[in-house]
């Protein structure tokens, strides 16, 4: 103890130095003065911490300040509303399933329609547009469509088209239905005996619902301000969970491989960390995520852990036995997952708007739950955000997961692997375009160093295909379904890719037009706010009711503001 001794009396020199300093500067203030000085500077304290610490970073703050006044100057506000206004035209125009011509119906009819009439009307709006997924050039979004299946899952809904799992008194069947299919997915993601979860209507509830369980656990834990720690790749569901749930996100940098950055997650960790996440695959690219080691962190720091599977969690559970082993595990059988969203409705084949999230353990699925025990209309009790669920979604999925059986989702996973491989394997041989990272499930992302990549995407929907169109970088991305196993439609796209290349190849620099311009223009635009209002108008535009015209705005004025 000796050995601190002079360490000691130098603290306490140095504090009565200090003493004697403040001592000095307070010499002939009188006390109302101390206590107002003390209290301002308090006061200025705390909000200079309300600035600086806030869930939206600072930097991100000054941005939208400093853009929000330029727009407000006199002479340049005008032009850049002027760009804006126009950038909403071009939106707009290509917004071709707008265009048919045909009048709303904006008022209910004063009769009833006939069966007859009525189902006629229904084969009008099912045959609008110019897009059809049947012939297999769609980028996902239908990842079956199989005849048999949908005649069945007809049936079905008929049966159960009344039923709400709100009333489980009423329709015990459908409580069992669902608890059946959580409980094939707990054991399919090698759950153990107190794994548990709940459907939910699709990904983006699954993972506002993981989000939800984990801010309450952290506000248990005496986290004040919970931080979700994401790759950038992951979904934009995450960040809307943390925009509807007071989250702050804090995205994490991908490696060449286009994987998280294991590291800089690690230095990312604070007393704040609600929640680490990974993805198996990501949306972008296609690529498998480290979660075996991103797992040894959440285990080291005692942080939950969420993989969302939502896209290829039905493939990549049966991946193995399809011939095609992943590199490395990625379910409940890794310790430190505690939690994994999966959609039935991609490759789980099962109807739109059915998905499950699953924990490891019951006392997660807890924090999911919303109770509120004083309603004078009685204790009120619901697993996910909505109260009232469609039945009939609900056992058209459990009908869809017996019909298939495991034999049913390893033959599919064995055609959908195979064409993805076939496919990759033909596009590293086109010169002039490159592939993200190393896909291994069913997502393929191009891109190109030599030319405009959204030029590729105009010249591929001149030819009937619909890709998904990414940015950051700029990308385009197939995901592979089972109506892309069609006899010649994969090699079709491998000769239709090679042959807008080689046209592209002609004028390399020529510019990009159509979306394919809207999305590079929406990238380079540094006020990211901008981008949002465009994408507000977009998404009022899909409720409109009045038929396009040529003189007006998307924003509805020709005038600036």
């Amino acid at each position: 103890m000796d050995t601190f001794v002079p360490y000691k009396e130098i603290i306490l020199m140095n504090l009565e130095k200090a003493r004697s300093f403040v001592n000095e500067q307070c010499t002939g203030m009188e006390p109302w003065q101390l206590i107002g000085s003390t209290f301002a500077s308090t006061m200025v304290v705390v909000w200079l911490h309300g600035i600086l610490f806030q869930p939206e970073s600072l930097t991100s703050r000054s941005k939208k300040w400093f853009f929000k006044t330029l727009r407000k100057l006199p002479f340049l506000g005008a032009i850049i509303q002027k760009q804006f206004n126009k950038a909403l035209d071009d939106v707009a125009s290509g917004l071709h399933f707008l265009n048919d011509g045909k009048d709303y119906i904006k008022a209910l009819p004063v009769q009833g329609m006939s069966q007859p009439v009525l189902l006629e009307k229904m084969k009008e709006y099912s045959s609008m547009g110019k897009v059809h997924w049947e012939d297999g050039k769609v980028s996902g979004t239908v990842y079956s469509g199989e005849e048999k299946l949908t005649h069945l899952l007809v049936k079905v809904y008929e049966e159960f088209a009344w039923s709400n799992p709100l009333h489980p008194d009423v329709f015990p069947g459908l409580r069992k239905m669902e608890a059946e299919v959580v409980r094939m997915a707990c054991t399919l993601f090698n759950g153990g005996p107190n794994s548990c979860g709940v459907m939910t209507s699709g990904g983006t509830e699954s993972i506002l619902m993981a989000c939800k369980a984990y801010r309450d656990l952290a506000y248990e834990r005496g986290i004040k301000h919970p931080e979700i720690l994401v790759p950038i790749s992951v979904h934009a569901a995450f960040d809307k969970a943390a925009h509807y749930f007071g989250l702050k996100i804090v995205h994490i940098p991908l490696t060449k491989t286009m994987q998280v950055d294991v590291q800089a997650m690690r230095r990312a960790i604070s007393k704040n960390t609600a929640m680490l996440v990974c993805s198996a695959p990501q949306f972008p690219h296609g690529v498998m995520d480290p979660i075996e080691e991103v797992a040894k962190l959440a285990l080291k720091y005692r942080i939950p852990f969420h993989v969302d599977a939502c896209l290829g969690g039905f493939l990549i559970a049966f991946m193995e036995k399809a011939g095609f082993p992943l590199q490395r595990p990625f379910d409940f059988c890794v310790e430190g997952v505690t939690s994994i969203s999966a959609d039935t409705h991609k490759y789980g084949y099962a109807p739109k708007g059915s998905s499950v999230i699953l924990y490891s353990d019951k006392k997660y699925r807890h924090y999911q739950f919303f109770v509120a025990p004083d309603w004078q209309g009685g204790i009120y009790a619901s697993p996910t955000i909505a109260g009232s669920r469609p039945g009939g979604i609900i056992a058209a999925c459990w009908a869809t997961l017996m019909y298939m059986g495991e034999d049913g989702y390893v033959e599919a996973t064995k055609k959908i692997i195979s064409t993805a491989r076939f496919i990759e394997s033909g596009l590293r041989k086109i010169d002039n375009i490159q592939i993200f990272g190393k896909p291994e499930v069913s997502v393929i992302s191009v891109g190109s160093d030599v030319f405009d990549i959204y030029r590729l995407s105009n010249l591929l929907s001149t030819r009937g295909w619909n890709l998904n169109v990414l940015q950051f970088p700029s990308s385009i991305h197939l995901c592979i379904t089972l109506l892309h196993t069609k006899p010649g439609i994969a090699a079709q796209f491998l000769e239709d890719v090679k042959d807008c290349v080689l046209e592209i190849m002609k004028d390399p620099k020529a510019k990009t037009t159509g979306m394919g311009a809207i999305y590079g223009m929406a990238q380079s635009i540094p006020d990211r706010n901008m981008v949002s209002e465009i994408s507000h108008a977009y998404l009022d535009c899909l409720y409109s009711t009045d038929i396009p015209s040529s003189d007006k705005h998307m924003n509805g004025s020709t005038g600036h503001s």
